[in-house]
């Protein structure tokens, strides 16, 4: 027992295990509350062997933290990775082990941004090929004449944090800034100078110079096409130091060969590392080995940010940064019941609105309106910005995130739930438009409610949303053209609206997603007025 004025001369109790160098004041930090075991360059059995006793492991990307290794660890309380992806970490294996996951999300936005801008100038005054040239003895210098960033259109594509960075520092410069992002709000956009185009196309028809700042989903792969080459300006001039995959690189080479796209300048590639290829054969495309997160100061920032977390979990604080987290055992049944159903709402929101509105309201009714929301705003917030981020969203950091775009969130808790015992449902204003979708819990998760027609279906992987005039035939001609794909229907509901004379709305549940093409098609029968795939994971 300590006497008030004496100073405890024992080691602290908790043990972190460092698999990966970080920053020695990443150490420090940690040293300051638990004993450091570096255990950096040792092999499997070994990393292994010295988890036995730890309480949080520390690594950045090259060890794999899979479930045999966290099984390896029973008193692990934390596993902390240094950088912002958590691809090498089994997240499920974490969660059912109740140990909580933390990165360091903002460690290399700065770094980013200012790579971005470094490659953006060597675009345009050719930097790379000139440095090349004189090193190979010519002096040429009618051959390398660039252009000026001053009054040029630079089309940003992802206003997350980095995309905001890079539109401060080129604003600088003189550029005039448009930007892309479905997911920030207008008033976001204005405020950091941002002319905020509704379509991709239209900001491909008008910028000089394209910058990428967006996640890798499976609506952003593969996103930069020859379609999208072809909707740009001639001469344009493409960045990404993004992520690889996003910009089509066979089309990229074609673009550039043809001379609708003056230049190029990539740091990520669809496959890594990247020593061969066509684009090492152009010599207007600047290409960097993923520098993005490669400075010092990003570095360090990574290693501190994520020891001030692991010191923050093991101390049992709310961790902001945490990847999963365990929404506690205080939370009412009520509640815990819809935690399956809150998520899918938010995403089928966001799908159906085509963008995030400033105010998003949570309408609580029934049995549901008499508990704390908090876990399913978390949760409503994660499925509205998953896929708009840069970094992971969690249940601790969506309402950052949110914060961030501007987004907030109301409550109006009813007690009357139309006929259930609990109904959640989700509204909000996109492009002045009022989108609605509700959910409950029947036997399983339901869609009750969509865009103000009275529906309810099961919640399914693929859904396919059609707004139809309310007409005859119109079942059997949407039946026939998914029977002619060979694509199965698993449910279907009609449903009628007093507010919608003369149309009413189809939700179905397939047996697959709907291509785009297969959706154009789909919109050509006689009586459809929209049709939409919403892609859940259930």
């Amino acid at each position: 027992m300590l006497v008030s004025g004496e100073r405890s001369t024992t080691m602290p109790s908790m043990r972190v295990v460092v698999a990966e160098a970080i920053a020695e004041a990443g150490i420090d930090i940690l040293r300051g509350s638990a004993v450091v075991d570096v255990a950096v360059g040792v092999d499997r059995e070994e990393l292994k062997r010295r988890l036995a006793d730890a309480d949080a492991l520390v690594v950045r990307s090259a060890t794999a933290v899979d479930a045999e290794l966290i099984a390896a660890a029973p008193r692990l309380r934390v596993i902390g990775r240094a950088g912002i992806g958590v691809d090498n970490i089994d997240i499920t294996a974490a969660t059912n082990a109740g140990v909580l996951v933390v990165n360091a999300p903002r460690a290399n936005a700065v770094s980013a941004a200012e790579h971005t801008m470094g490659l953006i100038l060597a675009q345009a005054r050719n930097i790379a090929q000139a440095d090349a040239s004189l090193r190979g003895g010519k002096w040429d210098r009618k051959r390398f004449g660039g252009v000026e960033l001053l009054g040029k259109t630079l089309g940003i594509v992802g206003l997350g944090r980095i995309g905001m960075l890079v539109a401060e520092r080129a604003a600088s410069f003189g550029m005039h800034l448009v930007g892309y992002d479905p997911y920030v709000v207008p008033a976001m956009a204005e405020e950091a100078g941002v002319e905020l185009v509704g379509d991709l196309g239209d900001l491909c028809a008008v910028a000089d110079f394209i910058t990428i700042h967006l996640p890798k989903t499976r609506e952003t792969e593969g996103l930069f096409d020859a379609t999208m080459f072809s909707a740009m300006k001639d001469g344009v001039r493409l960045v990404n130091v993004a992520r690889g995959g996003i910009v089509d690189e066979d089309a990229l080479v074609e673009a550039v060969r043809s001379g609708k796209v003056a230049g190029a300048a990539l740091d990520v590639y669809a496959s890594e590392p990247m020593t061969s290829g066509p684009l090492l054969d152009l010599p207007n495309v600047v290409l960097t080995p993923h520098l993005g997160a490669s400075t010092r100061e990003a570095q360090d920032r990574a290693g501190t940010d994520v020891a001030e977390a692991v010191v923050s979990a093991l101390a049992g604080d709310f961790v902001l940064s945490a990847v999963n987290v365990d929404l506690g055992a205080d939370i009412s049944d009520e509640v815990r019941r819809f935690l399956s159903v809150s998520e899918h709402l938010g995403r089928i929101f966001v799908a159906l609105a085509g963008g995030v509105p400033r105010v998003l309201t949570l309408h609580a009714e029934g049995a549901l309106s008499q508990y704390p929301l908090r876990p399913l705003r978390l949760s409503i917030l994660k499925g509205v910005l998953a896929g708009s981020s840069d970094e992971p969203v969690s249940y601790v950091n969506a309402e950052a995130l949110a914060d961030e775009r501007g987004l907030t969130v109301e409550e109006r808790p009813a007690d009357e739930a139309r006929g259930y015992r609990s109904l959640l449902r989700v509204s909000g204003v996109v492009s002045g438009r009022e989108v609605s979708v509700g959910g409950t819990m029947g036997r399983v998760p339901l869609i009750a409610g969509m865009l103000g027609f009275a529906i309810e279906l099961p919640l399914a992987d693929h859904l396919l949303i059609i707004n139809n005039r309310d007409v005859p035939g119109m079942i059997g001609r949407v039946g026939s053209y998914l029977g002619n794909l060979d694509v199965n229907i698993d449910d279907m509901v009609l449903g009628r609206s007093d507010t919608h004379t003369g149309h009413a709305l189809m939700a179905l549940s397939l047996d697959r997603d709907l291509s785009s093409k297969e959706l154009e098609e789909l919109r050509t029968i006689p009586g459809i007025d929209e049709a939409m795939s919403i892609r859940l994971e259930v």
